[in-house]
């Protein structure tokens, strides 16, 4: 029988590879030594043009639902692996049936649950991992996304500059609505907790999860970021044009949900403005190099989070999110940054250094803009601060790093 290959870009050197060979067999010359997670199916690393590719072994009705379902996760922009080809019509030397094999393209720097947790995590990178698969889950949830199996087997994890991302695998039982009820979601919710649960046990059980680790306590624990993460990112809020104060505070709660903002779009209609935000997780350090990469200031990792922040929603306000960052990072920089630190008298500029100013001169907008319900200007923002904060702050008191959310806040006469 000839071999069927379904493919949308065939590569033709996917011909030399032994498919008349069952996969557990495939000889290690065509073998890729990277990790592997605990799958039902066999799954191999191969090489395959200067590249690698993960091939599955799996009934044929099974591998090309898989297959078509990884297509669509792929253009609705969902964080799975990229689905290659379908091997089918495959018989051994002895011209016995073979399982067919779903070929997809290796996710590289990623590294299956196993091997992570097989390292000497710290608590908090443990976290931000356990974090980057509830933003998953709420990611495919929101795009009507049933996953069906979810587990921490089925996902690969990735570490790249400074970024935490998870990603679907495996996409066997994926069912692709056009929005999920929440009988749906609290199923998949369901599902993950037992599995996740027993893996974490199973991880216990093999001494790679820290002594003091409880496998339960961790699944309820991602069950409730996830809870936590959804209600925030699917609550309705519309407000007039002039409330970008608003925008702040919902950046606030997500940050201090322990999420960053990935993407800020807001859209406009007849009922106000709504806002959508995508979170991510981000390593120690990462808003300090994107901040130096954008726009050449070189602070600390607090103080560039919340520039950023700023610069997102600028960018957001000003329906710019197709322009390059850069352009725009330049743009935020000339009309917003600059003109608010040099707003400052010059002999009450050594108070702060100018990320430290600029900060709480943000976050002393916010707190005015909540107390009187509207968008306090800005340039009244910067008189109120000069005139009740700054001048009481000793010379270079600032401390680099500190939290600095809780700034007084002094009424006027």
């Amino acid at each position: 029988m000839a071999l069927q290959i379904t493919a949308a870009r065939p590569d033709p050197a996917i011909l030399d590879l032994p498919w008349q060979v069952p996969l557990e067999e495939w000889p290690e010359e065509h073998l890729a030594a990277l990790p592997r997670g605990i799958s039902r199916h066999v799954v191999r690393f191969v090489r395959l043009s200067g590249g690698v590719i993960a091939v599955k072994e799996i009934k044929d009705e099974l591998a090309r639902r898989e297959y078509q379902t990884l297509q669509l996760l792929r253009r609705i922009d969902q964080p799975a692996v990229e689905p290659l080809a379908v091997i089918a019509g495959r018989t051994d030397v002895d011209d016995n049936e073979l399982d067919a094999c779903l070929v997809t393209r290796h996710l590289k720097f990623s590294l299956p649950y196993r091997a992570i947790f097989s390292q000497r995590l710290r608590p908090d990178t443990a976290r931000r991992v356990l974090d980057a698969l509830a933003v998953l889950l709420v990611r495919l949830h929101l795009g009507g996304v049933y996953w069906g199996d979810v587990s921490l087997s089925n996902t690969l994890f990735r570490r790249d500059a400074g970024e935490f991302a998870a990603y679907l695998v495996d996409a066997e039982t994926a069912e692709v609505h056009n929005q999920l009820s929440n009988g749906q979601r609290n199923h998949d919710l369901h599902i993950a907790h037992g599995n996740i649960a027993g893996e974490l046990m199973d991880l216990a059980a093999g001494e790679l999860l820290a002594e003091e680790a409880d496998a339960l306590e961790i699944a309820d624990r991602l069950m409730h970021r996830y809870e936590l993460l959804w209600r925030e990112l699917t609550a309705t809020e519309r407000f007039e044009r002039g409330d970008r104060w608003r925008v702040d505070e919902r950046i606030r709660r997500l940050n201090n949900l322990g999420f960053d903002v990935g993407e800020l779009a807001m859209s406009t209609d007849l009922d106000g403005t709504h806002i959508q935000i995508e979170p991510k997780i981000v390593d120690a350090g990462h808003h300090s190099r994107r901040l130096l990469r954008l726009t050449g200031q070189d602070v600390e990792e607090n103080q560039a989070r919340r520039l950023l922040n700023d610069l997102d929603a600028y960018r957001a306000s000003q329906n710019r999110q197709n322009d390059d960052e850069e352009l725009v990072a330049h743009d935020w920089l000339s009309s917003i940054y600059e003109p608010i630190t040099r707003t400052v008298p010059p002999e009450l500029r050594s108070k702060l250094e100018p990320a430290e100013l600029f900060h709480e001169l943000l976050e002393h907008r916010w707190y005015l803009s909540e107390r009187a319900d509207y968008d306090v200007p800005l340039e009244e923002a910067v008189a109120d601060y000069v005139a009740t904060v700054l001048p009481s702050k000793p010379d270079e008191v600032a401390v680099l790093g500190l939290d600095t959310q809780e700034i007084p806040i002094r009424t006027k006469g």
